[in-house]
């Protein structure tokens, strides 16, 4: 089983600006996931041509089984904080999961979110910003995985500093119940073998993902509880799309 995380940007590269959607569905095929998490999914925004980005890739990767959550609801710079759930007739933002087996439950779970602005020194600059954080979800599915059920989760944590373990443990708490193995992918923003740390779950992949030229930190990460491991080294993967390299690795149940 192939397993993929993509921090799409919602479609944009890097090398032109522009969101080509004939790009980003060659970019998704080309990783042929059986399991992937997207993170920055646009669905009926201006900027990314009105498409449903989600849609667009399980049809590239031949994926039938497939959910969009949405995290914020209308065009940037005046959307708002969504439900989590599909809004029909809403330009949206969010995260995505897309299988290629069947899925026996889906379900979205939102995580503890700080509220009003908080001060942020952001890397490489000097002086303080008050941002405000978008709400975060996770969303989450029973596959019926070649080797059994499996539980697996795509996710996108805040940038904030701290407060990005805080969601992650509160994620993990609520997946206790759930079937294993569980797989939780996405882009944590948590470097290196921080997320393996928080949750107690083992790392199924390492690569280098951010910034995608030339990346020099792991921010996207795939993580396992229960009999899942690796069957090869994992790729870290320059798709022509996103700030985001991707994250690949092909596992088995055991």
């Amino acid at each position: 089983m192939r397993l993929a995380t993509f921090n799409i940007l919602h479609g944009r590269s890097l090398v032109d600006r522009e969101v080509d959607l004939d790009r980003y569905a060659r970019a998704v095929a080309d990783l042929d996931a059986d399991v992937l998490a997207l993170q920055e999914v646009d669905r009926d925004q201006p900027r990314s041509h009105g498409a449903d980005l989600t849609a667009i890739a399980a049809d590239a990767m031949g994926a039938p089984h497939h959910r969009f959550a949405a995290t914020l609801t209308g065009l940037p710079g005046v959307w708002t904080g969504a439900t989590g759930d599909h809004q029909p007739n809403a330009a949206s933002y969010g995260v995505a999961l897309l299988s290629r087996y069947p899925v026996t439950s889906w379900s979205v779970l939102k995580l503890p979110a700080l509220r009003g602005r908080v001060p942020v020194v952001f890397p490489g600059r000097r002086r303080l910003n008050m941002v405000l954080d978008e709400p975060r979800v996770a969303l989450v599915a029973v596959v019926e995985a070649p080797g059994g059920p499996m539980t697996v989760v795509s996710t996108h944590l805040t940038f904030i500093p701290g407060w990005g373990p805080v969601q992650l443990r509160r994620l993990v708490y609520r997946l206790a119940d759930l079937p294993r193995p569980a797989v939780l992918m996405g882009d944590l923003n948590l470097v290196g073998s921080r997320p393996a740390q928080v949750t107690g779950w083992h790392t199924l992949a390492e690569g280098l993902t951010f910034p995608v030229a030339d990346p020099n930190r792991q921010l996207d990460h795939i993580l396992a509880d229960g009999p899942l491991r690796p069957t090869s080294d994992s790729l870290s993967i320059d798709t022509g799309v996103s700030d985001h390299r991707a994250l690949v690795v092909e596992v088995e149940q055991y």
